[in-house]
């Protein structure tokens, strides 16, 4: 997952941008915001510091909206006749490039600091610059009258006009009422993360109710009751490992309700409120909204393309859960268990992991011990300094959050050239984001005096910590996370663009995902996964056998695991065609209708779904939308020429790593691929159509 950070396009994004931005000002840098080298070789950076209090937070948030305020109010006092590109572009871009750096390293702590105090007030400097960045409507509206300085300039193909997106202001008719509610929706959508980060809950499970997973928990001595978080590290091995399905339950619906009471308001008032925003924008529809700029465009071409790909998997999945309950009814019987004749949400992930074992044969267990953490990322980073042209350095003595965080800086191998910086965060701890993501810290951009400025990011995961002599021992679906987390901070760090608005990952929604999903594939490969795995006691490669069925599991429950993320697709598309919800009706009624499993009753799934605020409201579908472009590249390019082929990799990384947001999604794809984009390679892949059926 890529997090995202708000603007008036997107009020309720975290973390980077990566939509083509909706206001005027900063649609306007793409009429000439093509990728291009700097025009000198040093670089620049702002010193990113993370040893800040809370009192500093509040303070340096202060100064920062005042500086950006200065430069609006500056330029909105200017007489047309006096307007330039330099006194209006050319300084909003800088003051732009300025406030995204400096913003992400105040709003970024409520995500990973150990210091409750600090990520509170970084949550509230999060809502202080959604107040500023609602009040910055006004001042754009006067530059409607700057035109002639800049009707010279050539828009790219397929680019609305500056004028057309000036008058698009001219157009609102209720201002106040537009920032009043941008300003809600930006504080729901910081409170609804806030909640989830700061959940605590757990269980006490007995080591019979837990079988064999106990590694890495904490037990009560006396009574022998183990302490079971929700963390990841803890909860999927449960649910895919443990036997007893009452524990399975109990773990499912604590999981399924965390936040519910609170998160479930916010989120269906955050509905509501979309809905409002986008009437008063002129839309129908909060997702009509949001869709304008992407790829898909509306909401027709999303059903479309999600009732197409429901229809293909329905047999899939139809077939998947007939051998699951065949499953199910046998462990029963042998257990002595009463039968109930369906799949429930908590049965789900256990046979699935089921068929991975019995159908394909993977030895999970046996698997986990190749794949220690400090293997997985050296290798990882070694095949994309060879796929990229990289060199990773480690940095020693960086200002970091936590003690855990290890700090790299990146090269280009053939001309030494500086490209950026990247943290790892890796391991779980109280209050820190819980998930998997990418954050984008500093754009990759030029700036006024000449030069580039370096561009940083940050992945945080949380795979288990060594504990009881062990390493940090990832499962595989972990090492695919990792992959695919690190594809977003590679976007981030190799991106080469005019203006901050376009660094790294700030493209259409619906082709974030490309990059990352893409390289996905590289974990499904021996070579690839012989060098980021070693056996962590004798450093011995992965058996051969091992290996061939650990690959020939990719299609196990490609039925059921797609159907969900259509689920998943359609709640969201049926929450933001609509002007008020109710979330848990919505999730349950999908589930049972495409998935053919029923959510647990009490639970709301969508109270803790932090996509829906965190930048995916309304697209949630680009997950598998850009699944199709992805594998795409990966089979006509990377699988034909060579996985591992410097020459395919460098390519990639000029036309679509670098380019970043400057040019549209289609038009890279096109480039790349030397055609336009089909959907064969995705459905081969899914094992659902034959590599001889394919057209590629």
């Amino acid at each position: 997952m890529l997090t995202l950070s708000r603007e008036l396009r997107k009020t309720s994004m975290r973390g980077s941008s990566v939509t083509l931005c909706r206001d005027p000002v900063w649609r306007m840098t793409i009429l000439n915001g093509t990728a291009q080298r700097p025009a000198r070789a040093y670089t620049h950076s702002i010193p990113l510091s993370w040893n800040r209090s809370p009192e500093d937070i509040a303070a340096d948030t202060e100064r920062l909206i005042g500086t950006v305020t200065k430069v609006y109010d500056e330029i909105g006092r200017l007489c047309v006749d006096a307007v330039s590109v330099e006194n209006t572009l050319r300084a909003l871009a800088n003051v732009k490039m300025d406030y995204a750096a400096r913003r992400h390293a105040l709003d970024f702590p409520q995500y990973v600091s150990p210091c409750r105090a600090v990520r509170l007030a970084s949550a509230q400097a999060d809502k202080r610059g959604a107040e500023h960045e609602a009040r910055r409507l006004p001042p754009n509206r006067r530059l409607a009258g700057c035109q002639n300085p800049i009707t010279h300039l050539k828009p790219r193909p397929g680019t609305p006009t500056l004028l057309g997106n000036l008058n698009l202001f001219e157009t609102f008719c209720h201002p106040k009422k537009i920032k009043k509610t941008s300003k809600l929706i930006s504080e729901l959508s910081i409170e609804f993360n806030k909640n989830l980060n700061e959940d605590n809950t757990f269980l006490l499970v007995s080591r019979q109710q837990l079988g064999r997973f106990v590694s890495g928990l904490d037990v009560d001595e006396a009574s022998g009751v183990y302490k079971v978080t929700l963390a990841y590290p803890h909860y999927f091995p449960v649910m895919k490992r443990c036997r007893d399905p009452e524990t399975r339950r109990k773990m499912e619906t604590a999981f399924h309700s965390r936040c519910k009471e609170a998160n479930t308001i916010v989120l269906e008032r955050l509905v509501a409120l979309r809905a409002e925003l986008a009437a008063l924008l002129g839309y129908g529809c909060h997702a009509n909204y949001v869709l304008e700029v992407n790829v898909a465009k509306n909401v027709t071409n999303v059903d479309a393309f999600l009732n197409a790909l429901q229809k293909t998997l329905e047999p899939v999945g139809a077939r998947e859960r007939k051998y699951m309950m065949a499953l199910k009814k046998r462990e029963c019987l042998t257990s002595g268990r009463c039968f109930d004749g369906r799949l429930n949400a908590w049965d789900l992930p256990y046979y699935m992991d089921q068929v991975e074992r019995r159908k394909f044969a993977v030895d999970k267990d046996k698997l986990l011990e190749y794949f220690p953490l400090d293997a997985v990322t050296e290798g990882l980073l070694g095949i994309y300094r060879d796929l990229l042209g990289l060199r990773f350095s480690r940095v020693l003595a960086a200002s970091v959050w936590h003690q855990d965080v290890r700090v790299y800086d990146a090269h280009d191998a053939d001309t030494g050239e500086e490209m950026g910086r990247f943290y790892l965060d890796l391991h779980p701890r109280e209050g820190k984001y819980g998930h998997a993501a990418c954050f984008a810290l500093q754009p990759g951009c030029k700036v006024a005096e000449g030069g580039r400025l370096l561009p940083a990011a940050a992945l945080v995961a949380n795979f288990t910590k060594p504990a009881g002599g062990l390493p940090s021992l990832l499962q595989h679906h972990e090492v695919e996370t990792y992959f695919h987390e690190f594809g977003h901070v590679m976007h981030e760090i190799c991106s080469k663009v005019t203006f901050s608005e376009f660094s790294g990952t700030q493209v259409e929604t619906d082709f974030v995902e490309v990059p990352s999903q893409m390289l996905e594939n590289w974990v499904w490969e021996k070579e690839p996964l012989r060098r980021m795995s070693r056996h962590y006691k004798d450093g011995s490669a992965i058996p051969e056998p091992l290996l061939d069925k650990l690959i020939a599991s990719r299609v196990a429950n490609t039925g059921l695991m797609n159907l969900r993320q259509v689920v998943l697709s359609k709640v969201d598309q049926s929450l933001h065609t609509s002007s008020t919800a109710d979330s848990a009706a919505v999730f349950a009624k999908l589930c049972q209708d495409i998935l053919g499993v029923p959510a647990t009753e009490g639970t709301n799934m969508m109270a803790s779904f932090g996509h829906l605020a965190g930048g995916y409201d309304g697209q949630y579908y680009s997950y598998l939308w850009s699944e199709v472009y992805s594998m795409d590249i990966y089979f006509s390019r990377f699988k034909k020429e060579g996985i591992l082929n410097p020459k395919v990799g460098k390519e990639y990384r000029r036309i679509i790593l670098e380019a970043g947001g400057s040019v549209d999604g289609m038009d890279m794809l096109q480039s790349f691929l030397g055609r336009a984009p089909c959907q064969d390679a995705f459905f081969q892949c899914k094992g659902l159509i034959s590599p001889s059926n394919a057209t590629l």
